[in-house]
């Protein structure tokens, strides 16, 4: 009986959470059919409509690496037009998913197991941070930088992420500014520092 009220309840907030971002955070143009079809689709069914990627969570090891399972348009093609998209984030003890942002929409996370230390910054730099646990919700607002980080030594973690778009998209700060071109005399004046440190950044980047 825990089992299934703990279930319910699981339910209840991954469905809360899709109601939430998809009512009021939606930000993609509104469509004048039901749905989009790929034009390269003729038939579409009720496996159109399915997505199975998220399978390989079941019964599988967790990760030793941070990892990130996504449901947007470019894995579910059924979602274009629909606003709304889905990630898993596992993340193995010690792991962080860096500063990033999602310029088309905001991000409502959903802490399933574990701890985790969440942050985003505001346009005025203001940092907001805050410790979920288990069944915690935290909103990080459209296009702001944020970041999450498990610095729980022995547990991993788990959390849902929902997005008001199909394709929320994500810029990762420390690959776009030194794992692109960007001229190392550019990033140096930039981070008021020297070319050979924005060097041993941009090669810590690259051997991972």
């Amino acid at each position: 009986m825990a089992s299934r009220t703990s279930t319910l309840k699981f339910l209840f907030l991954l469905l809360s959470s899709f109601v939430i971002v998809r009512m009021t955070f939606a930000g993609d143009p509104d469509i004048t059919s039901d749905f989009l079809v790929p034009a390269n689709q003729n038939n579409v069914d009720g496996n159109f409509f399915t997505f199975t990627g998220m399978r390989v969570l079941v019964n599988e090891d967790f990760p030793i690496n941070f990892t990130v399972l996504k449901a947007s348009m470019v894995e579910f093609p059924a979602l274009n037009g629909q606003s709304v998209s889905y990630a898993v984030l596992q993340y193995p003890t010690g792991s962080l998913n860096p500063p990033h942002t999602h310029p088309l929409s905001a991000e409502l996370i959903f802490l399933v197991d574990g701890n985790l230390e969440v942050g985003f910054v505001d346009t005025t730099n203001k940092l907001f941070t805050q410790t979920l646990q288990a069944g915690d919700m935290f909103i990080f607002p459209k296009g702001l930088v944020h970041y999450q980080y498990n610095a729980d030594p022995n547990n991993p973690a788990i959390a849902i992420s929902a997005f008001g778009s199909a394709n929320a998209g994500t810029v990762s700060l420390p690959k776009t500014l030194f794992a692109t071109n960007i001229d190392d005399t550019i990033l140096a004046k930039s981070f008021k520092t020297d070319v050979p440190t924005i060097q041993a950044l941009k090669a810590g980047l690259t051997s991972k």
